[in-house]
């Protein structure tokens, strides 16, 4: 049995449970893989897109739904280590990527604000570019289940504001294009044991930007991401089921319960939905 081989076995048996059977519950519940599609499966070098491309792959040779998956890398600017790395784990798992390169990375290093939300922007527009100049109808990305979970606190208590991470939405630049997550209902721990349980190495944030931190600042509680992370750890020793919860709540929107809302680009205030209800 080849190493890839192993890889792939080990999501069908070991962590069937906890990644195999929640990326179909993801595609079937949301149908984020139809037939005909032609998917760009966007690949940046971490645990999470690689676990996509392989994931995507498997659900591909199982047949069960008849579509393309193209795996795409783009290069941003990447050091020659960090790209190394991923087309070393890509001829590994037996991915086969196309790679192209962008100068993100020449432009956001500039920025002296938010280069993060910039880079993130400029990243997708790309991928979005590539993928319909080949053919593709949908670009498939690695937002997990603890993405959506940390993305709404983050929204609450950083932003003012109830909002979700969804599992699939249209582009707004790019018409006729979707955005896909099939990692949806699998959670980042998850993902870890699998990287782990095969002795996998995969590339961090490798932007300019984040090179210049010390191992220290990435890891401080700084990070509203971080600082999400670390409160549903301490969430869950006492309640194991607060994830589970937090997501679940997110599909039971009860809307005639909130004082106001945005839908469809139009806000809802609290007076004109009192009175709508009177008449």
């Amino acid at each position: 049995m080849t190493y890839c081989e192993t890889v792939e076995k080990s999501i069908l048996s070991d962590f069937r449970e906890t990644l195999w059977l929640p990326l179909l519950e993801a595609v079937e519940r949301y149908k984020l893989i139809e037939n005909g599609d032609k998917i760009a499966v966007c690949i940046s070098g971490g645990k999470d897109s690689m676990l996509l491309a392989k994931l995507v792959q498997l659900f591909h040779r199982q047949g069960s739904v008849d579509f393309e998956p193209l795996f795409l890398v783009m290069d941003p600017g990447y050091n020659e280590a960090n790209r190394r790395q991923i087309e070393k784990n890509c001829a590994l798992l037996e991915i086969p990527a196309r790679i192209f390169e962008s100068n993100i990375f020449d432009v956001t290093a500039s920025v002296g604000s938010s280069p993060c939300y910039l880079c993130a922007r400029m990243r997708r527009g790309h991928l979005y570019a590539k993928a319909r100049e080949l053919g593709c109808g949908k670009i498939a990305l690695g937002h997990h289940f603890s993405d959506v979970i940390e993305t709404t606190l983050i929204g609450m208590f950083y932003g003012s504001q109830l909002q979700g991470m969804m599992p699939k939405i249209h582009s707004t630049n790019f018409e006729g294009m979707e955005l896909v997550r099939p990692l949806y209902c699998i959670k980042e721990e998850d993902i870890i044991k699998w990287r782990n349980f095969n002795s996998l190495e995969f590339i961090r944030c490798a932007c300019r930007f984040t090179e210049q931190l010390s191992h220290e600042a990435e890891e401080n509680s700084s990070s509203k991401r971080l600082e999400a992370k670390l409160l549903i750890k301490r969430l869950s020793e006492d309640y194991p089921d607060v994830e589970s919860s937090i997501f679940d709540s997110l599909h039971n929107l009860d809307l005639d319960s909130f004082p106001a809302y945005k839908a469809g680009g139009r806000e809802y205030d609290f007076n004109s939905l009192f009175a709508s209800k009177s008449e």
